[in-house]
């Protein structure tokens, strides 16, 4: 039986919920490919696919202050996210149960990073 490798960023939960959420946007992203509306649907992809990638690539680095600056860049992708979302939900594509919903899961996945962030940046102190 082939073993599997494994990454570190795999064992964080903000990765784990982030890639959660993520699968949520990539729906909306595709009704939106649906509707035509190519540029938000690459948009919301792109800023989904940012959150993920960020911490997966911060996680590779040799550097906690290097770890850090990547996790700041996925907590601005959260935002980004929710932005759109917001947009959506008042073009109507959106319901407000799903902007109640992401945006939860969004805020509460930027808190993990946050707070994860300040662990690494207190720790080379």
């Amino acid at each position: 039986m082939a073993r599997c490798a494994k990454f570190r960023f795999e064992d964080f939960d903000m990765w784990q919920q982030a890639s959660e959420v993520s699968g949520q946007l990539f729906d909306i992203a595709d009704k939106l490919a649906e509707m035509r509306k190519y540029r938000f649907a690459e948009q919301l992809n792109g800023a989904a696919l940012s959150i993920t990638n960020n911490i997966a690539e911060g996680s590779g680095s040799f550097s906690d202050k290097d770890f850090a600056h990547f996790l700041n860049i996925a907590r601005r992708s959260v935002f980004e996210c929710a932005n759109i979302v917001a947009i959506l939900n008042r073009s109507g594509i959106v319901s407000i149960e799903q902007k109640i919903d992401l945006f939860d899961r969004l805020d509460h996945i930027s808190s993990m990073i946050t707070n994860f962030r300040k662990q690494l940046l207190r720790i080379n102190k």
